[in-house]
């Protein structure tokens, strides 16, 4: 859609008032940084992903219709983005992302909701050129990416937010208060479970078939910085969670939810080390299967971390997926659940003096609880009041956006990328070590051995596996040509 034309542009006026009125007084958006507007003037939005996770992330920034919607990108527009395109009529339609942030001058802010493996590419490109971006969970897929993305964000002084939106469950404050109150003591073990994947996972890639490919897919946009395959089946839309060159797994899909509590409430850093082990399927007598392109089926990680002020102590966490769960802690009754309903996800903190159970963090009731030692017990409500959808979230972004880089509105997010890089870097800690895990060769006797299967050491300030290189691989991948960042 053609913007409506004027002799000065909306953008122009902005910063013309800004200079004629500096001569008697410095104007709000001054100080509000670049990319400021006044929060009567409606945010030029554009969404990259516009179906699925993304038709709500663009409609919740719209505020509904307070913001204007100028673009859509997609690369199917068959599928579930043309409720989108019904949505929002006027907006100009795009595959391309590079396309239509090159295009479309005007746009200020961007929501990105495709697969993992294109949310940093994408996101890198909209904050080259001064975008305020939404990116979805989690924010990349890889160490290095979230790394980039933070630092960058700073650099370009761009309004950011992850798309964890429990991260804005009020009832987060319930949790905070009992770590806060010191009523656990000293804080040993955290305990992180999911009924993950709850999609096809843990068996060998499906073969290509391009003759099956939708008419209207672009597949080619769709592979982006993947490698070029032909057409594959059982992919697009929701099934390359659990391929390494699309998705994160079980971790990807509910870890930045998940994990989002006890970092959050622990103010916890990178961790200093991870090991893992996985489900083995056995397709034939005495022969595992081995499908290193995939998430295996369950997993089994252990992080370790330096003490902080809430924890007391030095700190492990633990991650199951596959519908393994924690024992039942003795202090929580046999017949209650742990976690969230039916115990299906849920996230335990262990103190000296008790436990606090909370369900998955993703607009799922909390229901935090509290179980100390001396019999004392606090419950959060079953049923949440949510008078907007996921929490604000989205909106918050957007009014940040408005107010600018460095406002009140920009700092009191709760997943601007300063807080959801590094979270984000602790999830995919995890999948480094599935995968280092996974890593095997012949050896001099013609066996085939894993030897990647050992306690990994991190140094998080420098990015490294400090004593096996070959996991190194994993913190970054190979791009194809074109979509490098």
């Amino acid at each position: 859609m053609k913007e409506k034309p004027s002799s000065t542009t909306r953008r122009n006026f902005i910063k013309n008032t800004a200079m004629a009125s500096s001569i008697f007084i410095v104007p709000r958006h001054v100080l509000g940084g670049p990319g400021y507007l006044a929060p009567s003037d409606r945010l030029h939005l554009a969404a990259i992903g516009s179906g699925g996770k993304g038709a709500s992330d663009i409609a919740n920034a719209s505020v509904d219709g307070r913001e204007r919607v100028v673009a859509l990108c997609d690369v199917d527009f068959s599928g579930s983005a043309k409720q989108t395109v019904e949505r929002f009529p006027k907006a100009k339609l795009f595959n391309d992302y590079r396309e239509m942030l090159d295009k479309m001058k005007g746009i200020d802010a961007v929501t990105i909701s495709t697969p993992d493996h294109v949310h940093g590419p994408a996101a890198a490109y909209a904050m080259g050129l001064g975008k305020h971006v939404y990116v979805q969970k989690p924010l990349t897929h890889n160490i290095r990416e979230a790394r980039i993305l933070t630092q960058m964000a700073r650099d370009k002084k761009v309004v950011t937010q992850m798309g964890n939106q429990g991260g804005s469950n009020p009832l987060l404050g319930m949790v905070q208060k009992w770590i806060d109150s010191g009523a656990l003591g000293k804080i040993t073990k955290v305990e992180i479970w999911t009924n993950r994947p709850v999609w096809p996972q843990g068996y060998a890639m499906p073969a290509p078939d391009p003759a099956s490919k939708p008419a209207d897919l672009d597949w080619n946009l769709w592979l982006g910085p993947a490698p070029m395959k032909p057409y594959t089946p059982n992919l697009h839309p929701f099934n390359w969670r659990g391929w390494w060159d699309y998705g994160t797994g079980a971790l990807g899909d509910v870890g930045c939810h998940l994990v989002d509590i006890p970092y959050r409430t622990l103010k916890l850093g990178y961790p200093t080390s991870a090991e893992c082990s996985v489900g083995t399927v056995f397709s034939q007598m005495w022969t595992p299967d081995y499908h290193p392109e995939g998430c295996p089926a369950s997993s089994f990680i252990t992080l370790t971390y330096e003490a902080t002020e809430k924890t007391g102590s030095p700190l492990i966490m633990t991650w199951s997926d596959g519908g393994i769960r924690p024992s039942h802690p003795e202090i929580i009754p046999a017949d209650s659940d742990i976690g969230g309903p039916g115990s299906f996800n849920g996230v335990l903190i262990h103190g000296e003096n008790g436990v606090i159970s909370t369900n998955i963090n993703d607009s799922s009731p909390l229901t935090p609880k509290l179980y100390l030692n001396d019999g004392t017990t606090e419950f959060g409500p079953e049923v949440e009041d949510m008078p907007e959808p996921e929490y604000g979230h989205q909106r918050k972004w957007v009014d940040a956006c408005k107010a600018g880089f460095g406002s009140e509105e920009h700092l009191g997010l709760t997943s601007s990328f300063d807080y959801a890089g590094p979270m984000t870097e602790t999830v995919l800690m995890g999948n480094l070590a599935i995968r280092s895990f996974m890593l095997r060769r012949e050896n001099p006797e013609g066996q085939m051995e894993f030897y990647g299967r050992r306690k990994l050491l991190w140094d998080g300030d420098n990015m490294k596996i400090t004593n096996f290189e070959d996991a190194n691989q994993f913190v970054t991948r190979t791009y194809r040509e074109g979509w490098e960042m």
